[in-house]
């Protein structure tokens, strides 16, 4: 546990590297004590930061993540096997979202409301406050970011946040705490504690005086957060399961480009990454050539090699599965053109063609580099076919024919739809999250600080000015 800037607890947990097992790291095992005393420091904060000191926090804190990018990024590739390149995307958007919090917190505004209550006139104000203490819970595949999307809009909002990152990869979330207590932010404001989930999760989250409770992660446990959570304020974001819809007018080489980075981009462990390909029929045999001729060239294996396109992913099992999952939609009639099988914890980036939509690698959120194309007769079916799982997070179609969009677009039942772009677009001045099963709640560092704040109403009496022109 990490409280008042001091690691605490006699257990310690390996962070091992998916690639070839070192220990990247070891970190405190802290038990349900730990937690409790976590929670109990962080709910004494006294909100003592006015808005100013929280942007000049929030600001120092990404001028020195930017700083030690390099760093960051060795260290989310050694405990993740995030290959390079991506780990330093990640940590550049992590210093974006910290600019924006900084900005955001400046932004914080009500509104006035004239009424008339019982014959009298009336202003009303309404106040955004803090929710009061967060419990936030992040996953492995974007071990700083994640972190940041919600560690910033909740201090930035004045919160104080008891942090419990994956036990997978704990080690960067440590450093941004480190990073943002070096910054001026109070040691009460904040407290990081890591250990098993099934003993720090349950006790973090069914706290008495947790007020809100923020989670990334998947459905089961997501579920189980919301049962342990309770009747308190809960925000869930829980992944989905991406389309990229190819009409047959569509610009098939960027198509295949998006498609390629989409599916394969992270080693395939991104909730927003490009799950499914349901691409027109009748465009379908051209489309997969160029996806498969840009697959085969990505290069797979070390993630500490500059010139790795795709690592590991978190676990050997992790891979078996995704595996099997290719493995079975062949047997369901699927393709394969490249990739399939794993090596220890990787999976080569893999393409399916003529993939059954009812088959569990794509009716299921897959978290690997696999590209599954489903071919559909036209717009309708494809809607449908985008349709037919639990989850709706992002979608991105490309087509020319902006009438046609628009009326996809309005049939999908998902979070956000992009016009001639990959589900996997962000940015951190827009909401994100999903409907249905890929959870409850936006993120978006402005969207978040509403989701973690409440609304006082503040009613006043006014007297009646009323003038009359001559």
């Amino acid at each position: 546990m990490m409280l008042h800037g001091r690691r605490c607890g006699d257990e310690t947990l390996e962070v091992r590297s998916p690639w070839d097992g070192r220990v990247a790291g070891r970190v405190a095992e802290d038990d349900a004590g730990d937690v409790r005393r976590a929670v109990e420091t962080v709910a004494g904060y006294d909100r003592g930061l006015d808005v100013a000191q929280r942007a000049e926090i929030l600001g120092a804190a990404a001028q020195t993540v930017a700083a030690r990018r390099e760093e960051l990024a060795d260290l989310i590739t050694a405990e993740a096997g995030i290959c390079a390149r991506d780990s330093r995307t990640e940590v550049d958007r992590a210093a974006a979202n910290l600019r924006v919090a900084a900005e955001e917190c400046r932004r914080i505004r009500g509104e006035t409301i004239e009424i008339t209550a019982g014959g009298t006139p009336r202003l009303a104000l309404t106040m955004r406050e803090p929710v009061g203490t967060v419990a936030a819970v992040t996953p492995f595949n974007r071990p700083l970011n994640q972190v940041v999307v919600k560690l910033a809009p909740a201090l930035a909002m004045n919160n104080g946040v008891v942090l419990k990152p994956s036990e997978k990869a704990p080690l960067s979330a440590l450093a941004l705490a480190e990073i943002l207590h070096g910054s001026g932010l109070p040691d009460t404001m904040l407290a990081v504690v890591t250990g098993r989930p099934g003993t720090v999760g349950p006790a973090l989250v069914g706290h008495p005086a947790v007020d809100m409770v923020t989670f990334t992660g998947s459905v089961a446990t997501g579920e189980a957060v919301a049962r342990a959570a309770g009747m308190r304020k809960l925000h869930l974001e829980l992944g989905g399961n991406d389309p990229l819809i190819v009409l047959a007018d569509a610009d098939l080489e960027r198509a295949a480009r998006l498609a390629a980075a989409g599916a394969c981009g992270n080693a395939g462990q991104s909730c927003r990454g490009v799950k499914r390909i349901i691409c027109a029929d009748e465009v379908a045999d051209a489309f997969v050539e160029l996806l498969v001729a840009r697959v085969e060239r990505l290069r797979c294996g070390d993630p500490a090699d500059p010139c790795t396109d795709v690592g590991p992913l978190i676990s050997a099992e992790a891979a078996a599965t995704v595996a099997g999952r290719i493995d079975a939609s062949v047997r369901d009639g699927a393709v394969l053109r490249v990739g399939g099988g794993h090596r220890g914890a990787v999976v080569p980036p893999s393409v399916l063609d003529h993939v059954d939509p009812g088959s569990e690698l794509v009716t299921h959120e897959t978290f690997g580099p696999v590209a599954p194309v489903i071919r559909v007769a036209g717009p309708e079916a494809a809607v449908a076919v985008a349709n037919s799982t639990p989850y709706g997070l992002q979608a991105g179609v490309l087509t020319r024919d902006f009438p046609a969009f628009l009326e996809i677009a309005s049939g999908l039942r998902v979070g956000a739809v992009a016009l001639d772009d990959g589900p996997n677009f962000d940015s951190p001045y827009i909401p994100f999250g999903g409907v249905r099963r890929s959870g409850i709640g936006r993120e978006g560092i402005a969207y978040s600080m509403a989701e973690m704040s409440t609304v006082k109403t503040v009613v006043l009496p006014r007297a009646a000015t009323t003038r009359r022109g001559s």
